[in-house]
């Protein structure tokens, strides 16, 4: 299959490697063309079974270039990237392509509304899961390691009458893809903005204070992982108000059963593989940019859409909030920002059926 790679952070180099070695035809796409010109081609991959060299059909800095022909676009990228993105592919998409966020924070919608401001009309297919089919790093510009892959992946597809289409040819790269329905039901399953914002924020003396601190590993504490299990409940009521059935993919999963998306013991192949020791930015991170101040203040204005208490999301977007000097409630994603707060449920299934 031909397949667009977006991005040149740890999910994209993963994706354009491991797909590769799948089989696909695979063009990296990256924004700057001095970076794509520097970037190193075979790329070393790390994983159980040893380390060996994979090239990549082609990298670029040509957007049309990386599109054309392709039958699948995966985009790896942080959604604080997911506007420009969508800006950028706009113009290009056309019929029958699908684009695969992973995950998405509901960029699907996003990705979907830039195409209708361009005045596109092409017949495109989005769609979002719950995390990075990947646990990954980078060691350096040259090596990617993937500690492990996603063994399930709750995926939503916008507009959602394209659904069989376009989880069908996900499913040529990521078998381990699962029908969550539409768009909002695959936002509602993404894990960052549950296992991060409590991580961050609780951890957020010990990050400051020492020159690295592994958040998964010291900073995963009884007193934490409760919080994560309130925050969590908190996303699966919203998902039930909304009409969403099981499964949820509770997060007590990743650290207790081989039942969530990264498979068996994923919690103790992350904190044993020591790539997640590093030093964080507390106010730079992805972890607050990404799932604090848009994952999170998304969970929170679909809470007040549908009429859920959600006070433990709120309480820690509150504490992001006034870590940054920045009312994420504000400026975050939500419902408001993007323009959807003032629709009505019906209008909202309408929307999510046939798309923007």
């Amino acid at each position: 299959m031909e397949i667009a790679v977006l991005g040149g952070g740890n999910g994209s180099l993963a994706a354009a490697v491991d797909l590769t070695e799948q089989g696909h035809a695979v063009r990296l796409w990256r924004r700057n063309q001095a970076v794509a010109a520097s970037t190193p081609n075979p790329i070393t991959l790390k994983d159980h079974t040893g380390a060996r060299p994979v090239t990549i059909s082609l990298i670029t800095s040509d957007i049309a270039e990386a599109l054309k022909g392709a039958d699948l676009i995966v985009s790896p990228a942080p959604a604080t990237a997911h506007e420009d993105i969508a800006a950028t592919l706009a113009p290009h998409l056309t019929a029958g392509q699908v684009v695969f966020l992973p995950p998405g924070t509901f960029g699907t919608y996003m990705m979907a509304r830039a195409m209708k401001d361009e005045d596109n009309t092409a017949d495109v297919s989005f769609a979002e899961t719950g995390t990075l089919p990947w646990l990954t790093r980078k060691h350096g510009d040259d090596t990617i390691a993937i500690t492990t892959r996603a063994t399930r992946l709750p995926t939503g597809v916008l507009p959602l009458k394209n659904k069989d289409h376009a989880l069908s040819v996900i499913r040529q790269a990521f078998p381990s893809v699962e029908d969550t329905g539409c768009a909002l039901s695959g936002a509602l399953m993404n894990a960052g903005p549950i296992i991060h914002p409590p991580l961050i924020l609780m951890n957020a003396g010990p990050i400051e204070h020492f020159d690295h601190w592994d958040i998964h590993n010291e900073g995963t504490q009884p007193a934490i992982r409760r919080v994560t299990t309130a925050l969590d409940a908190e996303r699966m009521a919203i998902r039930e108000a909304l009409g969403y059935g099981e499964p949820h993919f509770p997060l007590a999963d990743h650290y207790n059963t081989d039942q969530w998306m990264y498979g068996n013991m994923a919690h103790d192949k992350l904190t044993d593989s020591g790539d997640w020791r590093e030093r964080l930015i507390l106010t730079e991170h992805r972890y607050m940019r990404e799932d604090v101040a848009l994952g999170l203040a998304f969970i929170v204005s679909c809470a007040d859409w549908i009429g859920v208490e959600a006070p433990t999301a709120k309480g820690l977007l509150a504490l992001g909030s006034a870590i940054c000097g920045e009312d994420f409630r504000q400026t975050g994603r939500t419902l408001e920002t993007l323009g959807l707060a003032t629709m009505t449920r019906l209008e909202m299934a309408e929307m999510l059926e046939v798309g923007p």
